[in-house]
């Protein structure tokens, strides 16, 4: 081999995962058609809203769990480095998912304003406090699992049919006591400005995470010139960082080194470094030989692979 590299197993999950989001599926989907049937009843677009994020919910919270369950498949053949990606698309398509019924929402909303309709206010305010108790519920289901990309998914869901309820429980409270319907699509709109700006922010890093962009609180600079300081390094090349997954960086890059007779030692002091100061463990270095000509290019020695003792087989 002509490379060195150190990686850990990085495809174990929060055991209670799975759980918590099979119990959030199931009170998700349950309420959504009692919210559903409530909406229709009373006339309230919010109750209305907040049923379609449940059942988008639901969607949601099933592809988290698949894309749980593909993540924890260890490397093979055809994938060498697993199903981590799984979590990354399905954050993807639950970003999508979202961002398709808020404006569905929103559509309907602007012709609610225009043509207000009679609603039940007693009903919103019985249907939407027990919704708010739903969506609490499971919000604490999915906040004691992991806090990677799939998870942070399916709770901005959850998260947006949380404050669906708050504002279907002041709109219907508005209504009960003033008559005031326009109150009902004003309060959604509202909700929907806030439930986008999460949406935008979560495509955005399922994206750049896709795109192997550099994770954002990492400097690609400073990584570059910590790993030129060790000692016996020469220079550092071809330096890439990436992420397999939320939460799972990954380095490679190349080392040139006056002779091989250090290569060794350095290995495991940029590996220490890579560990304690930025957190990466999954790590490919290239060790070159300095060219002794001028404008000669480094030269490429064959080294045995090397791994930490945790890493996978």
């Amino acid at each position: 081999m002509n490379h060195s590299s150190s990686h850990h197993d990085h495809n174990h999950h929060h055991p209670a995962l799975g759980t918590g989001l099979r119990w959030a599926l199931l009170l998700t989907l349950t309420f959504a058609l009692v919210e559903a049937l409530g909406g229709w009843w009373a006339g309230s677009l919010a109750l209305l809203g907040d049923a379609g994020h449940m059942f988008s919910d639901s969607i949601a919270l099933g592809i988290a769990g698949l894309a749980a369950w593909f993540s924890r498949r260890p490397p093979s053949a055809q994938h060498s480095y697993g199903m981590l990606r799984a979590e990354v698309i399905a954050a993807l398509l639950n970003g999508l998912l979202m961002l398709a019924v808020v404006i569905g929402i929103v559509v309907e909303a602007i012709e609610r304003i225009q043509h207000p309709q009679p609603v039940s206010g007693l009903i919103v305010i019985v249907i939407a406090a027990a919704g708010l108790a739903i969506n609490v519920v499971v919000a604490l289901f999915l906040s004691r699992g992991e806090h990677d990309m799939n998870t942070r998914a399916a709770l901005l869901h959850v998260m947006g049919d949380l404050l669906g309820s708050v504002a279907a429980l002041i709109a219907g409270a508005v209504i009960y006591y003033t008559g005031w319907a326009p109150i009902d699509p004003i309060l959604s709109l509202v909700i929907c400005a806030l439930i986008l700006f999460s949406t935008l922010r979560l495509l955005r890093d399922a994206l750049h995470v896709l795109m192997e962009g550099v994770p954002p609180h990492l400097d690609l600079n400073a990584v570059g010139r910590s790993l030129a300081g060790v000692a016996d390094v020469v220079s550092i090349h071809d330096l890439h960082i990436w992420m397999l997954s939320s939460g799972t960086p990954a380095l490679s890059a190349h080392v040139v080194l006056k002779d091989m007779s250090p290569w060794t030692k350095v290995l495991d002091e940029m590996r220490d470094l890579l560990r304690q100061r930025y957190v990466i463990d999954h790590v490919t270095l290239q060790p070159e030989i300095a060219a002794s000509g001028p404008g000669a290019a480094p030269q490429a020695v064959p080294v045995r692979l090397m791994r930490s003792k945790k890493s996978t087989p």
